[in-house]
C-alpha cells in the first residue's frame, strides 16, 4: 500500500473526533491576543482615574516599575511552561516541583480568584446594557451574558481563542484610536475644554509638577497618596497576564509561541498603559480626571466629540465579556488540573470528545451565578469581603508561581526534569544551560520579586479600602490549609 493509500491519522481540531484529551487547537494569533487582552480591561478604562488621582503624572513610573515585575513573573511562568506545558499551569508546577499542598493553594485559590473577579464583571454587565436599554433589568443580562460565554466554551478551545482573539481586537483598536486622536490634539494645537494648551509639558508645569503628591504622603483627611500608593492599584490592573502559562497545555507550538507572546508584554504595557495614559494626561490635566466618567470619555468630550461615552460602554461591555470569558476558561483548565493531581473530585477530570473539560466549565457557571447572586442580594458584603479575597489572591499566586520556579529549577538541575523534555537526562548546571526560555537573572530576580510583592502588602496595610484584604489573606491562606489537611484526612 503506497504512502498516498494510507489511512491519515485525525487531526487534533475541535471538529474531528479523537481520543479525550486536551486539544493543541490555539495558534499563536490567539495567544499573543490573549495575553494582550489579559492586560487591557476595565482597569484601564475607568480604574486608571484612581491611580492618576493617588500619583499625578508620576503613575507613569508607577505602571512602568509595576509592569517590570509583572513581566517577570510571566516570564518565570513561562520558563516552567515551555519546558513542561501542561494544563493547570503553575497548580500543576506547584505540585509537581513543589508538593501537593502546594499544588492545592496554588490551583484553588486562582480558582475561586477567577470566580470573584466573574463575579464582578457579570454584576455591572447590566449598568452597560442599561446604557442602552434602560428598561432590561441588570440580573437579566448577566443571566444572558453567562449562558452565551459558557455555550462558547462548550464548544471547544479553538472557538474560546477565536472569542478572545475578537474582544481583544476590540480593545486595541479602541486604546489605538485614542492615541492617534490624542497625538493630533497634541501636533495640531487644538483647543481644549480645560483651556490649557495640550501638550506633553504639562506633565511637569501642572499643580505640583510630575510628583505631585511625592512618594508618600499622608493628606489632611488621613488618607494616603503618592508614587508607592498608585502601585497598589498599579499592580492589580495587570491581573490576567498569566493567562499564558494557563494557555501552554493547548497551545500548538508552545516552545515558539509562549516565549513571544510572553516577550512581547513590555511593548504592550509600554504602548496601552505608559503611552495611553501619557497622551492623557498631556491633554486633560491630571487634577480634573476624578473618576467620575472614564479618562478615555474625558479626553474626547474635551475637544468636542461627546460620542466618545457611546463608544467607550460598548469597549466595556466587551471587556467585561473578555474578562469572563478567560476567567470561565482558565476555571475550568484548573479544576481539571487540580482533579489530575487528586487535589479536586475526579469527575472534573473527565474531557468530552471535544476536549473540553464540560464539568468544570459548567461547575465554575455555577458557582458563578451563585456569586453574582450574592452580589445583586448582599452588595456591601460581595464588595467589600469577597472582593477583598480576590484582591489579595492575585499577591498570593503570584508569590506562588515564584517560588514555584526556584523549586523548579532545584528540581532541574537534580536530573529530575520532565521526560519529554530536552532537560530529560541532564542535571547540574549543565540543564539549567540548557533551559529554552530561562528567567533572566534567575538566581536574583525571583527574591527581587518576593520583595517587590511584600511591599506592596504592606502599602495596602496604609489604605484603608484595601487593608481589609490583608486581613482577609491571612483568614483566607488558613482556610486553604485547613481544606487541604481535611481533603487529605478523608482519603
Amino acid at each position: 500500500m503506497s504512502t498516498a493509500d494510507a489511512p491519515k491519522k485525525p487531526r487534533e481540531t475541535d471538529d474531528v473526533p479523537v481520543p479525550a484529551t486536551l486539544r493543541k487547537s490555539l495558534k499563536n494569533r490567539h495567544i499573543q491576543l490573549i495575553a494582550l487582552g489579559g492586560a487591557i480591561g476595565t482597569g484601564l478604562f475607568y480604574g486608571s482615574s484612581e491611580s492618576i488621582a493617588l500619583a499625578g503624572p508620576s503613575i507613569l513610573l508607577a505602571y512602568l516599575v509595576g509592569g517590570f515585575a509583572i513581566f517577570m513573573i510571566v516570564r518565570a511562568l513561562s520558563e516552567m511552561s515551555v519546558e513542561d506545558p501542561k494544563a493547570g499551569a503553575f497548580s500543576y508546577y506547584a505540585t509537581r516541583y513543589w508538593s501537593k499542598r502546594a499544588g492545592f493553594i496554588s490551583g484553588w485559590n486562582y480558582w475561586f480568584n477567577y470566580i470573584l473577579v466573574s463575579m464582578v464583571e457579570l454584576s455591572v454587565v447590566g449598568s452597560f446594557v442599561n446604557y442602552w436599554f434602560p428598561a432590561i433589568p441588570t440580573w437579566v443580562s448577566a443571566a444572558v451574558f453567562l449562558v452565551i460565554i459558557c455555550a462558547a466554551n462548550l464548544l471547544g478551545v479553538s472557538k474560546f481563542g477565536e472569542f478572545e482573539f475578537w474582544f481583544a481586537i476590540i480593545k486595541i483598536v479602541a486604546v489605538i484610536a485614542m492615541i492617534i486622536g490624542g497625538l493630533a490634539v497634541i501636533i495640531f494645537a487644538l483647543p481644549t475644554a480645560s483651556g490649557i494648551k495640550a501638550s506633553f509639558a504639562n506633565w511637569f508645569t501642572l499643580e505640583g509638577g510630575f510628583l505631585p503628591n511625592g512618594l508618600m504622603e499622608q493628606t489632611k483627611d488621613g488618607t494616603w497618596t503618592g508614587l508607592l500608593m498608585a502601585l497598589v492599584v498599579v499592580l492589580f490592573s495587570f491581573g490576567g497576564t498569566e493567562l499564558i502559562g494557563i494557555t501552554a497545555g493547548e497551545t500548538e507550538d508552545p516552545k515558539t509561541t509562549i516565549p513571544r507572546a510572553t516577550n512581547d508584554i513590555i511593548w504592550r504595557i509600554l504602548v496601552f498603559y505608559i503611552g495611553a495614559l501619557g497622551v492623557i494626561m498631556a491633554i486633560v490635566p491630571w487634577n480634573t480626571i476624578d473618576g467620575k466618567s472614564s479618562p478615555f470619555v474625558q479626553i474626547f468630550d474635551s475637544v468636542g466629540i461627546h460620542a466618545a461615552a457611546g463608544i467607550l460602554n460598548f469597549v466595556c461591555l466587551t471587556a467585561v465579556m473578555s474578562v469572563y470569558n478567560s476567567g470561565l476558561y482558565a476555571n475550568s483548565r484548573m479544576l481539571y488540573s487540580l482533579a489530575k493531581q487528586g487535589n479536586a473530585p475526579a469527575y472534573l477530570g473527565k474531557l468530552n470528545a471535544k476536549g473540553v473539560p464540560v464539568a468544570g466549565v459548567l461547575t465554575s457557571a455555577v458557582i458563578t451565578a451563585i456569586a453574582v447572586v450574592v452580589v445583586f442580594v448582599w452588595p456591601e458584603f460581595a464588595f467589600n469581603y469577597l472582593m477583598s479575597i480576590a484582591t489579595i489572591a492575585g499577591i498570593i499566586n503570584w508569590t506562588m508561581i515564584m517560588l514555584t520556579e526556584m523549586k523548579f529549577r532545584k528540581v532541574v538541575a537534580a536530573g529530575g526534569a520532565p521526560e519529554d523534555s530536552e532537560l530529560a537526562g541532564l542535571s547540574g548546571q549543565e540543564a539549567l544551560d540548557a533551559i529554552h526560555f530561562k528567567l533572566p537573572f534567575a538566581k536574583v530576580t525571583p527574591w527581587v520579586v518576593l520583595a517587590f510583592l511584600a511591599l506592596v502588602v504592606v502599602l495596602m496595610c496604609f489604605s484603608t479600602s484595601y487593608r481589609i484584604a490583608v486581613i482577609a489573606g491571612v483568614i483566607w491562606l488558613a482556610i486553604l490549609f485547613a481544606a487541604y489537611q481535611i481533603t487529605q484526612a478523608k482519603r
